[in-house]
C-alpha cells in the first residue's frame, strides 16, 4: 500500500509541477513594443527604470546610457513605447541610475541621475514637465563622488524623501553618504551625525526598509569585493543609525552587487536577496528578530554564476512571489548561467522551469518590473552591455489568475508612500508589499504594486501601514482592478485599533492622545521632527497624554514595555 501510495503521489507531483512549468512563459518582445534599443557599452552596466514618469497611467521606461549619450525616454502608448525627448538640460556623462522621485512633495515627478565619472545631477519638475538643474541650489554635491546607486527613503519620518549614495570609488577614498531632505528644496550631509561609516567600501547600491518593523526605515548597502562587509544600519528613530550587520548576521563578506527587498515567504518580515559572482547568490531570510539567515542553499536561488541585477516578481499572480536574476555571462559557458527565473511552489522553494525566457543569453546588468498592457501580469525590462538591444520580458503566461493593483498617494507621509507596507489577506492567507524607491541594481520598479490572487475573486482587506504610523484599510475588494489609496482615507477605528499591539489615537490630535497597549507601557520618550528630546515619561503604565501645550508639528513616540520597542508617528495641529 505504501508502495501505490508514492506512485500516485510522485505521479501528482510531476503533473502538477509540470502544470506550473507551463503556465510560464516570457518573451523577448523589445522590438515589436518599439523599443529595440541599445543603452551602449558601459563598464559593469548602467540602470534603467519601469516608471510611470508622466502619471499617465502606463508604466513608462527610462534609460541610463553611455557617455555622449542623452538620457532615453520610451513613453507608454497603450502598450507601445515611443521614444521622446524631455526638456531636460543635456546630460552626456557616463550615467549610472535614473531615480523619478517627488523629492519636493508638489505632485511632480522630479529626476535624479547619478554618475560615477561626473557630478550627480537633480532635475526639478515645475509641474508642467518642464525641467531645471536643481542640483546647485538643491545643496547636494556638485563633484564626482563616484556614485553608482541611489536610494530614497524617510529615515526621519517628515514626510520628506531623503536619499543615501553608493559610492563606488575605485580609489577606496570616498565613503558613502546620507543627505537629508530639509523640506525647503535643500538636502544637508548627515552622514557622520547618523554614524554612517566614513570609510570607502566600494558599494554598488543600497536600500531602505524596516528590517524590524519599527516604523522606522533601516538602511541596507551591497559592498563590491570580499574584504568590505555589507552593511545594515539600523535606524534608532532619533535620527541616528547603528551598525548592526554582525548581530544580524547580514555582514556578508562577498563580491556584493545588488540589494532586492521582498517578503518572499509571506511572513510580513522583509527579506533581503544579494547577488555575487560563482560562490553564490544570497538569500537572507528575516528571522523576525533582528536577525537574518542565509537560505539561498536551501531554496534553490544561489545561481552560481556571476549575477547582477535580481527582483521578486509574482509572474503567475498564483499568491506568491517568483525570482529573476540577470547576469554578466553570455551563455557561451554552459557551465554558467546567463540569467535565471526562480520559480516559486508556494512554500518558499525555488526552481527555474523549462519554459520561458528563450535566448535570454546577452551580458545583462540592471532589471526592472512594470506592467506593459495594463493586463495586471508583470513584465521584466533588462539593461544590456556591448551595445546589446534590452530585454522587454513580455508576460505571456496562457492562465487567468486574478489580480489586484495598488497605488499610494500619501498626505502625511511622502507624495509617493516611499516606505508603507501594504498587506492583503485572502481567507486568512497573507501577501505583502513594501513600497521602494530605487532598488536592485541602479533599477526602479513600477510605482503600483501588483498581487496576485489565483482564482480568488475578492480580496478580505488591503491594510497599508504609513511610515506617518497611520493605519488604513479597506475591504471587501474586488478583483482585477487599479485601487488608488489616499493616506487617511480609510483609517482604522479606535475599536480597530485596539486589537494592535500598541496603538495611539487619535492621530492627527489636538489635545489628549489615548495610548492602548496589550501590556502596560512603562516608558514613553518623545522627540521632535529633528531628533531632539522633548520629554520622558517613566511610571507603572502610560495611558494618556496631554497634547494640547505642544507646538503644531510631527512628533515621535518611542513607547517601550518589557516586551518590545516601538516608534510611532504622531502629528499634533
Amino acid at each position: 500500500m505504501r508502495c501505490k501510495a508514492y506512485v500516485v503521489i510522485t505521479v501528482f507531483f510531476m503533473l502538477f509541477v509540470s502544470i506550473c512549468e507551463s503556465q510560464t512563459n516570457f518573451v523577448d518582445q523589445a522590438s515589436v513594443l518599439g523599443i529595440g534599443v541599445s543603452c551602449g557599452d558601459v563598464p559593469i552596466g548602467n540602470g534603467i527604470t519601469f516608471y510611470d514618469y508622466n502619471d499617465d497611467g502606463w508604466d513608462d521606461i527610462t534609460l541610463a546610457t553611455q557617455t555622449g549619450e542623452p538620457i532615453r525616454f520610451f513613453k507608454n502608448m497603450n502598450g507601445v513605447f515611443i521614444e521622446e525627448t524631455l526638456n531636460i538640460p543635456n546630460n552626456l556623462s557616463q550615467m549610472k541610475q535614473v531615480n523619478w522621485v517627488d523629492y519636493d512633495n508638489d505632485g511632480a515627478l522630479d529626476l535624479f541621475v547619478t554618475s560615477n565619472v561626473s557630478g550627480n545631477k537633480l532635475y526639478r519638475n515645475d509641474g508642467n514637465f518642464n525641467f531645471s538643474d536643481a542640483t546647485s541650489e538643491s545643496q547636494l554635491p556638485l563633484q564626482n563622488i563616484s556614485t553608482y546607486g541611489a536610494s530614497w527613503g524617510d529615515y526621519n519620518n517628515d514626510s520628506y524623501l531623503d536619499v543615501f549614495l553608493s559610492s563606488r570609488d575605485i580609489a577606496e577614498v570616498i565613503p558613502n553618504y546620507l543627505y537629508r531632505n530639509n523640506g525647503d528644496g535643500t538636502f544637508t550631509n548627515v552622514s557622520e551625525f547618523a554614524g554612517i561609516l566614513n570609510t570607502s567600501n566600494l558599494s554598488f547600491c543600497s536600500a531602505f526598509f524596516d528590517f524590524n518593523n519599527d516604523g522606522c526605515q533601516d538602511i541596507y548597502v551591497s559592498t563590491d569585493r570580499i574584504n568590505n562587509k555589507n552593511v545594515l544600519y539600523k535606524n534608532n528613530c532619533d535620527g541616528t543609525f547603528t551598525d548592526v550587520s554582525e548581530s544580524s548576521n547580514t555582514d556578508l563578506y562577498i563580491d556584493a552587487m545588488s540589494v532586492t527587498i521582498d517578503d518572499y515567504n509571506s511572513d510580513g518580515w522583509l527579506d533581503i536577496y544579494v547577488t555575487n559572482t560563482p560562490s553564490g547568490n544570497v538569500l537572507l531570510r528575516n528571522n523576525g528578530d533582528e536577525t537574518f539567515t542565509n537560505v539561498a542553499m536551501t531554496t534553490g536561488t544561489t545561481f552560481n554564476s556571476i549575477g547582477w541585477g535580481a527582483v521578486f516578481l509574482d509572474a503567475e499572480n498564483d499568491m506568491d512571489l517568483d525570482l529573476y536574476v540577470s547576469g554578466l555571462l553570455d551563455g557561451s559557458n554552459t557551465n554558467f548561467l546567463s540569467a535565471a527565473f526562480y520559480e516559486n511552489n508556494g512554500l518558499g522553494n525555488f526552481a527555474i522551469p523549462s519554459t520561458g525566457f528563450f535566448n535570454d543569453n546577452r551580458e545583462s546588468y540592471s532589471n526592472a518590473i512594470g506592467d506593459i498592457d495594463n493586463d495586471g501580469f508583470p513584465e521584466i525590462a533588462v539593461s544590456n552591455a556591448d551595445n546589446e538591444n534590452i530585454f522587454i520580458w513580455k508576460n505571456e503566461a496562457p492562465i487567468s489568475n486574478n489580480w489586484l493593483k495598488v497605488k499610494l498617494e500619501g498626505t502625511l507621509s511622502n507624495k509617493r508612500g516611499v516606505g508603507s507596507l501594504i498587506e492583503v489577506s485572502i481567507n486568512g492567507i497573507k501577501q505583502y508589499r513594501y513600497t521602494l524607491c530605487g532598488e536592485g541594481y541602479l533599477s526602479q520598479n513600477s510605482g503600483i504594486e501588483i498581487f496576485g490572487l489565483g482564482n480568488n475573486a475578492t480580496i478580505d482587506y488591503i491594510k497599508v501601514n504609513w511610515l506617518s504610523g497611520l493605519v488604513d484599510i479597506i475591504d471587501n475588494v474586488s478583483a482585477n482592478q487599479l485601487i488608488t489609496i489616499v493616506e487617511g482615507s480609510n483609517l482604522l477605528s479606535e475599536v480597530e485599533y485596539s486589537t494592535e499591539i500598541i496603538s495611539l489615537v487619535p492621530n492627527p490630535v489636538s489635545d489628549l492622545l489615548k495610548i492602548t497597549s496589550l501590556t502596560p507601557i512603562e516608558t514613553l520618550e518623545i522627540y521632535n521632527s529633528i531628533g531632539q528630546k522633548v520629554i520622558e515619561m517613566n511610571q507603572e503604565n502610560i495611558e494618556f497624554v496631554d497634547m494640547s501645550k505642544f507646538e503644531s508639528g510631527i512628533y515621535f513616540f518611542k513607547l517601550m514595555t518589557n516586551q518590545q520597542t516601538k516608534t510611532m508617528r504622531i502629528l499634533k495641529y
